[in-house]
């Protein structure tokens, strides 16, 4: 009669047992604690906070070309603007094409990051920390700024807040949107700015005739 063999397989020590729990335990805090930190640093921001959206009624846009409106809790100034009406605040300089809509503007200097501030008498902004001014529309009128204002994306909505229009990205950051007819609300992104770009000081160029 033959004899059958048995060989034994050797089975998990109660050592091995413990590592293998423990590295697992490891793994799985190590997991957790990652998305918690990634959950505690992404931005979250509430409608009509710094950061976030502002969905605003269409008559809080000034008129055409008259002195900007200020938003302190977005930190934008709303300009309309029409550089094709003539003897106004938005002067249409030498060699640039017609400027027209409407726009939101950072309220942070360009220069070191102060807060400038709309000069009725003079028609401009004016930085009150070092000199630096602005048209209307955020271009450099006089330095020490580096460039022009920057500004905010900026939407055109209907009765039902569905979007009509919004700025498209130009060479100036984003540019003046002209509102629909349609238009019952329009809305500010402060979390999606775009830096403006560094033009002949205005100081320097002569009208549009």
């Amino acid at each position: 009669m033959a004899t059958v063999t048995t060989t034994d397989t050797p089975g998990i020590s109660r050592r091995e047992f413990l590592y293998y729990i423990w590295g697992s335990s490891i793994v799985l805090i190590t997991l957790q604690a990652t998305g918690l930190l990634v959950w505690f640093l992404l931005p979250r921001f509430r409608e009509g906070e710094f950061g976030g959206t502002f969905t605003l009624p269409v008559d809080t846009v000034p008129p055409t070309n008259a002195p900007p409106i200020p938003n302190s809790a977005g930190r934008f100034w709303l300009s309309n603007l029409n550089s094709q009406e003539p003897n106004n605040l938005m002067y249409r300089a030498e060699g640039e094409e017609p400027i027209v809509g409407v726009v939101a503007i950072y309220k942070v200097c360009t220069h070191l990051g102060c807060i400038y501030d709309w000069n009725g008498p003079n028609d401009r902004f004016e930085c009150p920390c070092h000199g630096s001014k602005y048209r209307l529309d955020g271009r450099r009128i006089q330095d020490p700024a580096p460039r022009n204002l920057g500004r905010f994306k900026f939407y055109a909505l209907n009765e039902n807040e569905e979007v009509l229009a919004e700025s498209a990205s130009g060479p100036d950051g984003y540019e003046p949107l002209i509102l629909p007819p349609e238009t019952v609300y329009i809305r500010i992104d402060t979390g999606d700015l775009a830096n403006g770009q560094t033009q002949v000081l205005l100081e320097n160029v002569p009208p549009a005739n």
